[in-house]
């Protein structure tokens, strides 16, 4: 049985899903999503399996939103290490702390904010993954990637927990949503 907060999400993620199907037809299959902003938010366990629905939502706007292959490969596996991050190390698998997902399309920016209820986090303070002493480690890597693949990555503390916020640029849009010459 769904609770009504579950059955919000699912109602708003179907709206937003219509949007970007229903912009893209508009353009006659055009790479480019036109749209204003619109914001859907999900509050989900702190369990592997929501790690793959952060994932898959992550593909599935970003495909909507007209970034090509290789970019919604870097958007998917950033939104991954964000959650395995926020999950794992922050909110430690436990089930009675939740991890909150947030995607935002705006006319220039698709926007992804992961937050934890955990110990927090200070991000100058992670361990530099390329020093040498750090290369064979199993793990440290998550953050370098997300900063490699998003254009811009933002940290917040809260209380209790962190929130990451993950920023990749619409390409070849301006705000009215049309393609820039070039």
């Amino acid at each position: 049985m769904h609770s009504d907060r579950q059955t919000t999400c699912f109602l708003e993620a179907r709206y937003f899903l219509a949007l970007s199907r229903a912009s893209k037809r508009k353009k006659g299959g055009g790479k480019h999503l036109s749209m204003t902003a619109k914001k859907v938010v999900y509050k989900l366990d702190s369990t592997l399996e929501s790690v793959n629905e952060a994932e898959q939502k992550a593909s599935e706007l970003a495909s909507g939103s007209g970034f090509d292959e290789d970019e919604v490969l870097r958007i998917e596996m950033a939104v991954r290490e964000a959650a395995v991050n926020a999950v794992y190390h922050g909110n430690g698998y436990d089930p009675n702390k939740k991890m909150t997902l947030a995607f935002e399309r705006t006319p220039k920016d698709l926007i992804i904010t992961v937050a934890d209820e955990g110990h927090g986090l200070d991000p100058e303070k992670l361990p530099d993954p390329l020093a040498p002493e750090n290369l064979l480690k199993p793990s440290g890597r998550g953050i370098f990637l997300i900063r490699s693949f998003m254009d811009e990555v933002r940290f917040r503390s809260l209380e209790p927990g962190t929130e990451i916020t993950l920023i990749k640029h619409v390409r070849n849009e301006v705000a009215d949503g049309k393609e820039e010459s070039k």
